[in-house]
């Protein structure tokens, strides 16, 4: 008697004990720089938070809720480190997901490596977060710099210019894109130059005094890596100073909304640019995305919404596949991983944890008073990337084990 008496026990115990682990919501620590970039970080939110709400109207991940807890790091590596060790430690969530500027992002992937917890960096573009710095944890979903200086060069290798000038911020991200448009573009043409440099503070950018440097070195183009309000003051200044568009412009990331809408009229014409001609795209995948995130927000989604739809829908994908929110199983459902976009399907490459999804490559013009992208193109991810000889001479071999 006593034996069913303590097997019903247990019976009991146990059932108890997974209605529970079923009723706890699947948590995701999000850390982004929502007040220092809200241009962007403010879409990005109204595209996870979209996203979020589909997967739990339709029953949540095995058979559990999905709840997001959200930081705001500032724009700073200090307070994004801070949060995350909160996250982990104390609000005990299964995976970290964010990050908006390179520093950040690399401060977030040595946590994730250090703490063992899956961190899936949204938009830091820096090479270094997957390849130099690269770990078993961290997981890259917009192109990298190498990518979409991949997809330029493709344009700019055509133009007869041969002097070229780069102006980018003095940080990961510049650097690392200006050290890969030289290197893809001189293997392309080897007749260019590189005839003048200038690096610019993040966010402090004195655009007469760059523009004046710039065009001492008489350049016949120019690779221009700034964005936000940087961007708009180095557009105004050219403008004035009748430089664009006389010189041509090759620039990552000018032909995003989130800046198109703050240039408006002054958008310089004919700039070669990777961004997001979000009225022209007509695929299915992006027809349902737009409709859906137009019907709750009352506005059109801006490459911010795209990344941070696309961020939740891959972390998603790794849960579904793993069928379990553990760190080890999710790195290895996460390697290899199909997941879809409003851009396309996707997937995450096995031997560098990057993600394929692409960007569109076109040129600005003005229609209606407002900045826009004509003769634009979609450039798939899986298209520009490296040899795999080439990232397994950056990565380190402990990050594939």
């Amino acid at each position: 008697m006593k034996f069913w008496v303590n097997l019903s026990a247990i019976w009991v115990s146990t059932t108890l004990a997974m209605s529970a682990s079923a009723q706890t919501p699947i948590r995701i620590g999000e850390i982004n720089s929502y007040s220092a970039m809200p241009q962007f970080t403010q879409p990005y939110k109204q595209g996870w938070q979209l996203a979020v709400e589909e997967i739990n109207a339709a029953g949540g991940l095995l058979g559990r809720k999905v709840e997001v807890i959200a930081r705001d790091d500032a724009g700073k590596p200090e307070d994004a480190l801070r949060h995350a060790i909160e996250l982990t430690s104390q609000e005990k969530v299964d995976v970290l997901a964010g990050g908006f500027l390179s520093n950040v992002g690399l401060a977030l992937a040595d946590h994730a490596a250090k703490s063992k917890r899956l961190f899936v960096a949204s938009e830091p573009l820096t090479d270094t977060l997957v390849w130099d710095k690269g770990n078993r944890y961290t997981f890259r979903l917009r192109p990298s710099t190498y990518m979409q200086a991949a997809m330029l060069v493709e344009e700019a290798a055509k133009l007869p210019a041969k002097r070229w000038a780069t102006l980018a911020p003095n940080y990961e991200y510049g650097q690392s894109a200006v050290a890969s448009f030289k290197a893809l573009l001189k293997a392309k043409r080897p007749d260019v130059e590189f005839v003048g440099e200038q690096w610019p503070v993040l966010g402090k950018i004195d655009a007469g005094s760059s523009l004046s440097a710039l065009m001492q070195s008489k350049p016949d183009a120019i690779f221009n890596v700034t964005f936000g309000a940087d961007l708009a003051k180095l557009v105004r200044e050219g403008n004035q100073r009748a430089i664009f568009p006389r010189i041509p412009v090759v620039s990552m990331l000018s032909g995003e909304p989130e800046y198109l809408e703050v240039l408006k009229d002054e958008t310089p014409k004919g700039w070669i640019v990777t961004g997001y001609p979000w009225d022209q795209i007509d695929t299915k995948e992006h027809a349902t995305f737009a409709a859906n995130y137009y019907r709750k927000y009352k506005e059109n989604p801006k490459v911010g919404s795209v990344v941070g739809y696309a961020t939740m829908q891959a972390i998603f994908a790794g849960i579904q596949k793993a069928g379990s929110t553990d760190n080890e199983k999710l790195v290895l459902a996460m390697r290899g991983l199909k997941f879809s976009t409003p851009f396309g399907p996707a997937e995450f490459r096995a031997i560098d944890q990057q993600s394929t999804m692409g960007a569109f490559v076109g040129k600005l013009d003005v229609r209606g008073n407002q900045g826009s992208m004509t003769q634009w193109r979609y450039a798939d991810g899986k298209n520009y990337q490296p040899t795999d000889a080439y990232v397994k001479s950056r990565r380190p071999a402990a990050a594939q084990q």
